[in-house]
């Protein structure tokens, strides 16, 4: 499905790992559509190249995730371009590749930093103005991970269940006070977040046979997620059917996903 301008013309975008991936995907997918867009990661180069694909008015705006102390006044320059972005896109993270058994407790600390508090403080950040204007969107970019338990990505899926409870909790307490909450899970995408993975001591894991290899590409996934945002709706997983079905059964059926998931170690 094609990025509706209805729902995105003149709207302000603000992407967090937008160099590449879904994040590029969407930043392009969403400016066509008429969305003026921000964005933001750590290599500048590789956002001025994404943003000389958009469409529309764009901001570069690279910053570290996990730079706290930075983010009030990154957070005050990104609301002075077109004012308080009306849709913020938490999209930024890295993944896991090890066994728990063989992953050290600084990597462990390092996933929930880069994939659940730093989302949690940029939206922290921007809650506010959002919510005093009466609107707002946040797109939480979580994974499928973050609903079933899969083998070699311990902290990568605590992360993520981390930001679904968060967001679900958040999208609770504001609902009635115009804020939207839209939580993707994407299954397999072809991105490079395989091979920029962390293995047990925190070194990039890098393999290319990764299964995310055959995943749906970053384009189809961008389609997805703008489609779910035109519907309203609060939560979707991206990807093909079967893993569309995987989140179904992880709800309905959660011993069998268990016992398929504890088929898989090694994968």
């Amino acid at each position: 499905m094609k990025p509706s301008a209805d729902t995105l013309s003149g709207q302000t975008v603000w992407i967090t790992g937008a160099s590449s991936g879904i994040g590029r995907a969407l930043a392009i997918a969403m400016s066509a559509a008429g969305a003026n867009i921000i964005l933001s990661g750590r290599r500048a180069e590789a956002l001025n190249a994404a943003a000389a694909d958009c469409a529309g008015e764009t901001l570069i705006l690279p910053f570290e995730a996990t730079d706290y102390d930075a983010l009030p006044g990154i957070v005050a320059e990104a609301s002075t371009w077109q004012g308080t972005p009306d849709i913020l896109v938490n999209n930024a993270g890295i993944s896991q590749r090890a066994l728990g058994v063989d992953t050290d407790f600084d990597v462990y600390r390092r996933l929930m930093e880069v994939d659940f508090f730093a989302p949690l403080r940029l939206t922290q950040l921007l809650l506010p103005a959002m919510l005093e204007r009466g609107s707002g969107t946040l797109i939480q970019v979580a994974s499928l991970a973050g609903k079933i338990g899969v083998p070699m990505r311990t902290g990568y899926c605590a992360a993520k269940h981390a930001l679904m409870g968060y967001s679900d909790a958040l999208r609770a307490e504001n609902a009635r006070h115009g804020l939207n909450v839209l939580s993707v899970t994407p299954g397999f995408v072809q991105t490079d977040i395989a091979a920029n993975a962390v293995d047990g001591k925190g070194n990039r894991y890098g393999p290319n046979d990764d299964p995310v290899n055959h995943g749906i590409t970053a384009e189809m996934a961008a389609d997805q997620i703008i489609a779910a945002l035109n519907a309203g709706k609060r939560e979707i997983t991206v990807g093909t059917a079967q893993e569309r079905a995987n989140a179904v059964m992880a709800r309905l059926l959660p011993g069998m996903t268990m016992d398929r998931m504890a088929e898989r170690t090694g994968a």
